[in-house]
């Protein structure tokens, strides 16, 4: 467990969502460090990730598919585009936009593939295998309330 270096517990807030969103962010920050070598954001690497699952597939698909607003895919899209990870073009309908990962996208998945691996080693070793999964199942329901 190389990569885990915090100590345990931190004190919680009496808010929940701030919990939540503390937890969040440590948990973005953990797996931006493991994976820095990629040069890819964990939030790029997931975008590259899901796009991998469905491609070709249209922008609205691609947020449907990732549970996220289409400004907020648009937005992390721009970066990866203009490195020629992504491309986008037209699509069947002309108001439609295709998107796809390029072969420099594809390398880029596999790079970071390795580091990404890591970082999940090491949270399913700091939680354990039991804890994980009762965590999934908890975010699960907690992303439920909006449906």
């Amino acid at each position: 467990m190389s990569h885990i270096t915090g100590s345990y517990p931190k004190f919680p807030s009496l808010c929940h969502c701030l919990n939540i969103r503390r937890a969040s962010r440590a948990v973005t920050q953990f797996y931006e460090k493991v994976l820095e070598p990629s040069k890819l954001k964990v939030t790029q690497y997931s975008l590259l990730r899901n796009l991998e699952l469905v491609e070709p597939v249209t922008i609205s698909e691609l947020a449907k598919t990732m549970r996220i607003d289409r400004t907020t895919l648009n937005r992390n899209m721009k970066p990866l585009i203009s490195v020629g990870l992504i491309k986008v073009s037209s699509g069947e309908d002309p108001r439609s936009k295709q998107v796809m990962l390029t072969q420099a996208g594809k390398t880029a998945l596999v790079d970071a593939g390795v580091p990404w691996g890591e970082a999940q080693a090491a949270m399913k070793e700091y939680l354990g295998e039991a804890e994980l999964d009762t965590l999934e199942k908890l975010l699960l329901k907690l992303e439920a309330l909006v449906p």
